[in-house]
């Protein structure tokens, strides 16, 4: 069998009265100094306020005979609340089912053990036997933030507080809240904060919950007041949920002794508990449409659209309309050259004349833009007294020269003999 002891309180003598609003209650006192074990999320059933009294031959034999007599009472209970009569099972049974036993209250004397226990039972194990579904339907992943109102200060998790230890300490088998409470470490501190609870934008509220998979917040709140130092103590508890800080319920618990804090708190949890349960069973716990995953809009990428360049100029840029004409020229000297791109770029409808290629005493290629068709170029370098050779945009063009005195006188002499 497998023994958990979650926290060790004071004797039965160490009992505290609790007023609560619209009743009374009664609970014992903590041992302050006493650590915390682990917070229990393992879905066990719970049964509690098991009393039993035996004796035994020695003090650890009479609580062991106590404990196997809480797992008998416990299993009674658990299976008429489930609807299964209530029948017993064997000790070897009830010990492979049990998953912890949670001391409550204990006395412990040299043969007699007297005290008012828990009792854990796997859930998978006992729903098998008594015919009831190991899962029940739970409410979506809530970010859980108790937050602190005590001595002037409001602290979320800043800091440690009592608050937070008692929602740790407080076991979720038999609730139907998905917790998830954070321990406070890591980026916590950052995080949770009461400055947080404070916000509404939904932006960034889901960048919050997206860190602990939760899609939902809920908010518990105390304000704890002492009526003098170790003297009674008053807490006012808050169930709230959403981004909103919505009220789900409100009520207030008090305790006579100043040592008892933690009772105060554990039975504040368990009654928030309640109120949440309460809520999402009448639909209030409702998910916030503005915490959803709002996937990234798609930017559209823009096409690439292919854009028809004009050829280059004289100015390095291309016409829109025009042709490209290669022309090639007679060129003895530098000065020829420069005079015949001058007189090309003349000509109208040229937009420039650039020597390509360049060869004094030979031929050279001059590049010229024209605005319209080589044809017309042809035409125009012939009537400025170019010979010009050639058809479209490839042109070899001589200027013409005058006939010598000497090849005229004989011309002459041909003529009149």
């Amino acid at each position: 069998m497998s023994i958990h002891r979650f926290f060790r309180p004071l004797g039965l003598a160490a009992v505290l009265g609790i007023a609560v609003t619209g009743g009374l209650g009664l609970a014992q006192g903590d041992n302050p100094t006493q650590g915390l074990a682990s917070a229990d999320a393992s879905g066990s059933y719970e049964v509690s306020g098991v009393a039993v009294d035996v004796t035994g031959k020695s003090a650890d034999q009479a609580r062991f005979a106590g404990w196997r007599l809480a797992q008998r009472k416990g299993w009674q209970i658990l299976s008429r609340r489930l609807g299964g009569g209530g029948a017993m099972l064997s000790d070897g049974a009830l010990d492979s089912m049990v998953s912890g036993i949670v001391v409550e209250n204990e006395q412990i004397g040299p043969n007699r053990y007297v005290a008012k226990l828990g009792v854990l039972f796997s859930r998978a194990r006992a729903g098998s036997i008594l015919g009831v579904a190991a899962e029940a339907t739970h409410s979506q992943p809530m970010l859980t933030i108790p937050i602190e109102m005590s001595g002037g200060a409001t602290v979320g998790f800043e800091q440690k507080t009592a608050w937070q230890d008692a929602w740790l300490r407080y076991r979720t088998g038999n609730s139907l809240i998905d917790y998830i409470r954070p321990t406070g470490t890591g980026t916590d501190p950052l995080l949770l904060t009461f400055g947080q609870t404070e916000r509404r934008g939904r932006g960034w509220w889901r960048v919050v919950l997206d860190q602990y998979g939760a899609t939902d917040v809920l908010v518990p709140t105390v304000q704890i007041r002492r009526e003098w130092p170790g003297g009674p103590i008053i807490g006012t508890f808050q169930a709230r949920h959403g981004p909103d800080n919505h009220l789900i319920a409100q009520f207030t618990l008090r305790v006579d002794n100043g040592d008892a804090l933690p009772v105060l708190l554990d039975a504040g949890v368990k009654r928030i508990d309640d109120a949440y349960q309460a809520a999402l069973r009448n639909g209030a716990l409702m998910g916030d449409s503005g915490l959803s995953y709002v996937a990234p809009v798609a930017t559209p990428t823009p096409l690439a659209t292919p854009t028809e360049l004009p050829l280059p100029g004289a100015d390095g840029m291309a016409g829109a309309t025009g042709s490209v004409i290669t022309v090639q020229v007679d060129t003895p000297t530098a000065a020829s050259v420069t005079a015949t791109e001058s007189q090309l770029q003349g000509v109208p409808g040229v937009r420039s004349a650039i020597t390509t290629s360049l060869a004094l005493g030979g031929v050279s290629v001059m590049r010229v833009q024209f605005d319209s068709d080589p044809a017309v170029l042809h035409t125009a370098l012939e009537a400025r007294g170019w010979t010009v050779v050639g058809s479209g945009t490839t042109l070899r063009i001589r200027r013409n020269t005058p006939a010598t005195p000497a090849a005229q006188a004989a011309s002459t002499d041909d003529t009149t003999g």
